[in-house]
Order: C-alpha cells, then sequence, then structure tokens
C-alpha cells in the first residue's frame, strides 16, 4: 500500500482481503502501525504511542526506527508467503520512493514473488474529513483529548505531506506494477499490470463505492420440492410460499419508503446552506435466479417500480445425478458420494453432467460481485440456499470453512449495508401467522 493517513488504505486492505480470501486465496495483512505500537511503550505524555514528532523526516532516529519496523513487517509477510500463503499485503504508508525502493530491493531476493503497489488518493473534504475523524478512534490516541488528538494527527499529517512522493514515472523506471485509486475508484491509474490476481484486484477496485444502500437477500418462498425433502430441480411454489413472495413485496415497499425518508433528511442537513441541491429518484434492482420458484416468489414486484432481473449465475448449485433426490435418496443409492460430501462440502463436486462443488459457484459469483461492489441503488437478491451462503459468505467475511454450514433457513430475510468501516447486518424472520416480517435479535 502506499498513501497519506487517513486516506482510506485501511478501508481498501479489508476490501481486498475479504475478496481474495472469498476466491480462495489464503490472504493476510500485516499492518506496519501496529507493528510500531507493539515496539513501543509510548514517547510522549499524552497517552499516544507516538507523537507527530516521531513522523517527521528530519527526525533522523525515529526514520530509522519506522524504515527498520517496516522491514520487519516485510520479513513476516515474506515468511508467511514461505509457508503456504498467497497474498501477503504490506499496509502502510510507504509514502516516500526511498522507502519503496529499500521494500523492492529486499524482495528482489525472493524470485517467486510478485509486487503490486497501491495507491490510495484521497481529494474529497468530505470523505477527507470523516477518514480523519475515524483516525483520531485508533489506538494511538486512546484515552487523548479529542481538541489534543486532533491537533497532533493535524501536525502528523503536515510532516508526511512534506516528504510524500506519489507514484509516477520515476517509480516506473524500477519495473513495477502500480494502481493509482483516486477519490475510492472515480479515477483509476494503472501501469505495467501484470497477471490474473493483480489485474482482478485493479478490475475489483475500479468498482466498488460508498455509496448508503441496502442489500436485501432471501431464499425463494417455499416450494412442493421443499415439502417433499428434495434438491435441486425447478418446483413452483407451495401455497405458503407464495404468501410468503406477497409479504416480501410489501415489506421491502415499507422499508423502501423508510428509507428514502432517512436519506431526505441526511441530504437536506448536507445541502443547507447550500444553494446546489439535486434529489434523484432511486431505484431498486431485483435479482432472481433463472429457476421458478425464484421467479414466482417476485411476482408480487410491480415491474414498473422494480428493475427486476433474472440471473443464470444466480441459480442453485447444480447436484448432477443427485438432481431431485432427498438425502436419505442420496446416502442410500449413492453412499460413498454421501460421505464424501459430507466430509468436506466445500470441495465436493456433485458426480455427473454439469454437477457442481461450492468452489464452482464461487467462480460462478465472481462476476455477480464485481456488480453488486458498483451497483450504488438498493436491491433484493432472491436466490437459494448455497447462493446465499456463499454471498453472505463474502459480505459478512465468514471463515470459508464455516460457509458451507451456515444456517439460512427459508422465509428468512438479511438486510445488508456496507459501510466504510464495516459491514451492518440485520436478519428478519417471516411470521406466517402475523403474514410480516419481524427482527430476528440473534445475530446472523
Amino acid at each position: 500500500m502506499v498513501g497519506l493517513p487517513a486516506r482510506g488504505k485501511s478501508f481498501i486492505v479489508k476490501k481486498i482481503q475479504r475478496y481474495l480470501t472469498w476466491l480462495q486465496y489464503d490472504t493476510r495483512v500485516f499492518n506496519v502501525g501496529n507493528l510500531r505500537r507493539i515496539a513501543s511503550k509510548g514517547d510522549n505524555n499524552n497517552g499516544t504511542t507516538h507523537s507527530h514528532a516521531f513522523f517527521d523526516s528530519t527526525n533522523t532516529t525515529a526514520k530509522s526506527i519506522r524504515d527498520q519496523l517496516a522491514l520487519e513487517s516485510l520479513e513476516e509477510l515474506i515468511a508467511w508467503l514461505k509457508q503456504g500463503g498467497r497474498v501477503g499485503i504490506h499496509d502502510a504508508t510507504n509514502s516516500s520512493r526511498e522507502r519503496r525502493k529499500m521494500l523492492l530491493d529486499r524482495l528482489k531476493s525472493e524470485p517467486n514473488c510478485r509486487v503490486l503497489f497501491i495507491e490510495s488518493i484521497c481529494t474529497d473534504p468530505v470523505v477527507l474529513a470523516h477518514n480523519i475523524t475515524m483516525k483520531l478512534m485508533s489506538p494511538d490516541y486512546k484515552g487523548v483529548d479529542e481538541t489534543q488528538a486532533r491537533e497532533d494527527f493535524r501536525k502528523r499529517l503536515e510532516n508526511y505531506e512534506r516528504a510524500y512522493q506519489t507514484l509516477g514515472e520515476e517509480d516506473e523506471d524500477e519495473g513495477i506494477q502500480y494502481c493509482k485509486l483516486i477519490n475510492v475508484g472515480k479515477k483509476v491509474i494503472a501501469y505495467n499490470t501484470q497477471g490474473y490476481l493483480a489485474g482482478q484486484c485493479i478490475f475489483y477496485l475500479m468498482n466498488f463505492n460508498l455509496s448508503p444502500r441496502c442489500i436485501w437477500l432471501t431464499r425463494h418462498g417455499e416450494s412442493l420440492d421443499n415439502k417433499l425433502g428434495k434438491i435441486g430441480g425447478d418446483a413452483p411454489l407451495s401455497a405458503r410460499g407464495k404468501k410468503y413472495g406477497a409479504c416480501l413485496a410489501r415489506f421491502i415497499k415499507q422499508q423502501r419508503i423508510e428509507q428514502d425518508e432517512i436519506r431526505r433528511r441526511a441530504a437536506e442537513q448536507r445541502e443547507a446552506g447550500s444553494s446546489s441541491s439535486q434529489q434523484c429518484e432511486r431505484t431498486v434492482a431485483v435479482w432472481t435466479s433463472m429457476l421458478r420458484r425464484t421467479k414466482e416468489t417476485v411476482e408480487e414486484f410491480d415491474p414498473i417500480e422494480y428493475d427486476i432481473k433474472e440471473m443464470r449465475l444466480l441459480n442453485e448449485i447444480y447436484a448432477g445425478i443427485c438432481e431431485e433426490l432427498t438425502y436419505a435418496q442420496i446416502r442410500e443409492r449413492y453412499p460413498e458420494e454421501f460421505q464424501e460430501r459430507k466430509i468436506n462440502k466445500l470441495f465436493y463436486r456433485y458426480p455427473g453432467m454439469g454437477g457442481e462443488s461450492y468452489l464452482d459457484v464461487i467462480q460462478r459469483l465472481n462476476p455477480l460481485i464485481i456488480e453488486l461492489e458498483r451497483m450504488s441503488s438498493d436491491m433484493v437478491i432472491v436466490t437459494h440456499r448455497v447462493v446465499m451462503r456463499i454471498l453472505l459468505g463474502y459480505m459478512l467475511d465468514i471463515d470459508r470453512a464455516k460457509m458451507p454450514e451456515m444456517e439460512v433457513p427459508l422465509h428468512t430475510l438479511y438486510c445488508v449495508e456496507p459501510k466504510p468501516h464495516g459491514t451492518v447486518v440485520k436478519r428478519y424472520r417471516w411470521v406466517e401467522e402475523q403474514d410480516w416480517f419481524v427482527e430476528d435479535q440473534q445475530q446472523p
């Protein structure tokens, strides 16, 4: 990573780590700031781990310590890669050419390592002010008066800005590959991109945004095959499933009205005193699979109010020769397959033409994840159990070993709100007797 403090590097790091881990690449972050805090007992009396003076480029003693900590963090990263890790992220400012050259020189002796620099640049005053406020909540300023912390951080920024050297032609002379991300993807500059992973990271970074939005996810309503305990197939909804779909349409409409009002008030507060106030109607996308049970679930959604699309990407995992069988029938007819799946559901692929594994579905859903990150509007996704597990696994950063075992019951609705510093998730249960949704207080 490259960039000044409070420019969103940590946000980008978390996003990349989550995405690559979801794609099944072992990814770990090595944060130099954490190493600095561990190595230090504090060098002043105001409670911070280091005062702004520690980050002054003219402070040769402090600079030597900072360079040493950056190298120590890099050594930990290299050692982890040699133990089988795939992607290590060196999370630091790395804001001078001298520092970057020092890291590159060390990596030249590691022929199997490829290096991608990602620089985050932020000039948006609103985003920058928010980032600075969040930075004051870091361990560096624990227990410190806010005014004092803000002043110290302002001086720290000034020290960094004096020595800051953005990625450019002089870095290109080193033959490096880099990506400059400006204002959270509004502008992206890529140079000398090599290899699948680097290209995948840059494509991913080009598509995410910070727009406030709700992503609603649910399985289809109960189908006739659900009542029989069969997997796969293309059965229609039961009467109960149709009732769930009708209630889902009413509930989403109410939630949409409430969210629009909250956002309208927030926009009015932000634009108070401004002569340029723009309001635009937010569209809501509704995505389903190509299978009958999901399409029937959204029949009560008004196609004039909602942008409804059917996507093969959202189809349930295809069970090959086990399609439309119950688990009891699979155990009886294919006992070895039943046992193999039980041992490792993540890697197990159903036998027969077109049979899929969880890993196959993850790869199938990769373009959809990119589209989810790109979308700035609210959306409703109606899909199936395995696809729900994989999508929630990505959004909630759930350990891949636990993902195939997630409880994702029928008639349960999830609301996921991506935020700059985390994801907020709510879960709602459909109460059939009330024909309405009740928020589930249990943590998803």
